[in-house]
């Protein structure tokens, strides 16, 4: 018999009906991510933009979570890593990601199921629309690990939620729970959790079958507001991430959640 192939961290479905579906498949660590899951997110959203059968782009998460932060086993890394190195090595996949599903020309919709922390979170509100159910949680808490967002977020969320709002999520490092983050415009709309991808699937269908053409110049036109501040956001966070990286906040907040010393 030969042996088991270990499934792909990143899953690629590509249905009948055009959407790329594109999971996160880490569900026994809560889909956490680490720089080659990254790095496999961004060829994997590579493929579908550059097939032409995929009209849409669904993101979401196998088990119960959607996207739960970042792997240990790359934090303690990150330990022993320079600023330059993270800069222009680590964060290029988590950035890239990020910058890929903004700039996508085609639809782009997050299913969140259960958790989107940190890194998942920024992934999902780079998205064009979000579906969760009650269940969903979102958190940009890198402040409890002496670390800022990086990938976005600091722009994104005022703008989508408000100023005081992020500011509860960010400097608080509050969760939002699903009910509050439609509450907030967080999230699109909340659906059971069973139907979480579906909904997501049909929402991105629906864009899908827009004028492909005017969708994405319409796309690029809302987002030239932004776009300015995002590369500012990217090129400036991204090296202030990698300064934090090395302080000793960082090194003592990792050591304190760090599972295997518990």
């Amino acid at each position: 018999m030969s042996p088991a192939v270990a499934e792909p961290h990143i899953l690629v479905e590509k249905l009948e009906s055009g959407i790329g579906r594109v999971s996160f498949n880490r569900p026994e660590s809560a889909n956490a991510v680490y720089p080659e899951l990254m790095k496999a997110l961004c060829e994997a959203i590579d493929d579908c933009i550059g097939d032409d059968a995929v009209k849409a782009i669904v993101i979401t998460g196998k088990g119960r979570n959607f996207a739960a932060g970042a792997d240990f086993s790359f934090l303690r890394d990150l330990l022993d890593s320079r600023t330059e190195g993270v800069n222009q090595s680590l964060y290029t996949w988590f950035k890239g990601s990020v910058e890929r599903l903004w700039k996508c020309p085609k639809p782009t919709v997050a299913a969140v199921n259960g958790a989107a922390i940190t890194v998942g979170c920024e992934v999902a509100i780079a998205c064009d629309a979000r579906v969760a159910s009650t269940r969903s949680r979102f958190g940009e808490n890198w402040l409890q690990l002496g670390l800022m967002p990086p990938l976005g977020g600091a722009v994104l969320l005022p703008r989508l939620i408000g100023l005081a709002h992020a500011k509860r999520m960010v400097l608080e490092a509050q969760m939002l729970d699903g009910e509050e983050a439609l509450r907030v415009g967080l999230v699109d709309e909340l659906v059971e959790d069973d139907a979480i991808l579906a909904r997501a699937e049909e929402r991105a269908l629906a864009m899908a079958a827009l004028p492909p053409r005017a969708f994405a110049a319409a796309k690029a036109a809302l987002h030239r507001g932004f776009e300015s501040t995002m590369e500012t956001e990217w090129v400036t966070n991204v090296l202030n991430q990698a300064v934090l990286i090395g302080t000793d906040d960082f090194k003592a907040q990792v050591a304190a959640r760090d599972p295997k010393k518990r």
